[in-house]
Formats: C-alpha cells, sequence, structure tokens
C-alpha cells in the first residue's frame, strides 16, 4: 500500500541537489508525483507530492540524513490524495499581477480573493529591475478557483479596488485561455 507525503528540501543551492534528493526517493521507491523547485536567493527550495510505499515512511529521515547533516532542511506531512473530482461547479481563473515592487501587494491581492471565498491554487511571484528606470518591478501569476455562487462582477470589483490599492495593474481571464 502507497502513501503520499508533501516534502520540502530548504538549502544551499549547487549543482546536484536535486538528483541527490530524487536518487534519495528512488530508494525508497517513491515516485514524485509533483513537484515545484527554485532558487530563491542563495537556497534552493524543493516543494513535492511524493508517493511512496507506506512501510517506507519511517526510513525517510535517514534516507535524506547526508543532506540534513549539511544543513538542509527537511521536513515531511502525510496527506491524503485529492479528490477525484474538482470542486462541483467552481471556475478556475488565471490572474496576473504586474507593478513597481512594493511592500504589501501580494496581502492586498490575497485578502481581495479571501474575502470573496476564492481560493488560490498556485502562485508565483518573482521580481525584476527595468531595464530603462531600474525599478523594481513585481510580477504575479495566480491560478484560482471561483465558488460558483460567487457573481463575476463581485470578485472582479474586489480585485480592481485590490489592485488601486496596491497601484499595481491586475488582468484576468479565465485558465486555459491565452
Amino acid at each position: 500500500m502507497r502513501t503520499e507525503i508533501v516534502l520540502t528540501l530548504t538549502g544551499p543551492d549547487r549543482v546536484g541537489i536535486v538528483e541527490e534528493v530524487t536518487l534519495a526517493l528512488l530508494g525508497l521507491s517513491g515516485n514524485v508525483e509533483a513537484s515545484r523547485m527554485a532558487r530563491l536567493g542563495g537556497e534552493f527550495a524543493i516543494l513535492m507530492l511524493v508517493s511512496l510505499p507506506i512501510e517506507q515512511l519511517p526510513d525517510l529521515p535517514a534516507a535524506f540524513g547526508h543532506l540534513t547533516k549539511r544543513g538542509y532542511k527537511l521536513t515531511s506531512s502525510q496527506t491524503s490524495p485529492a479528490p477525484a473530482e474538482p470542486r462541483e461547479g467552481w471556475v478556475d481563473y488565471r490572474v496576473e499581477v504586474r507593478g513597481a515592487d512594493h511592500e504589501g501587494i501580494i496581502y492586498e491581492i490575497a485578502r481581495g480573493l479571501s474575502d470573496r471565498g476564492i481560493t488560490i491554487e498556485s502562485a508565483d511571484t518573482g521580481t525584476s529591475t527595468a531595464s530603462v528606470s531600474g525599478v523594481q518591478l513585481f510580477t504575479m501569476d495566480a491560478l484560482v478557483s471561483v465558488p460558483p455562487n460567487l457573481a463575476e462582477s463581485d470578485w472582479m470589483a474586489t480585485l480592481v479596488d485590490a489592485g488601486q490599492q496596491s497601484n499595481v495593474d491586475i488582468e484576468v481571464s479565465l485558465a486555459g485561455e491565452q
């Protein structure tokens, strides 16, 4: 019988870290079901949904011992599989946010969404330097899921308010549309 875990590993970025992590999982007969990996500053962060035989679960810390001894931080949480059916009637949208970077942008957007009962399924954020002005620019690309009983005009107005509050541009489209 297999179980699923959410595994995170963070530590110094270096060549070969993904190979070492996936080799350790292979040694446990583990399979990566989904993952996100990114270099954040000088650190590398790995977030994975892993399935493995339930009897291998106690061996997980030892399989990563060589990395934790070198300062990497490992966490794991057993989870249940996602429901086969998505939320009945919920609609997925892509939300793109662009503007000058400053504190609080993610908070304002997240607050506006959660106030309306909208869940963030995934989000990627980043900053870059504008080529001409040198200003730090913020980007956020999110996939959100909207409950079926929520009028589009109601939650869109909330996002417009959040964008005005944060002085950023927000574009919304149905997920899967370009």
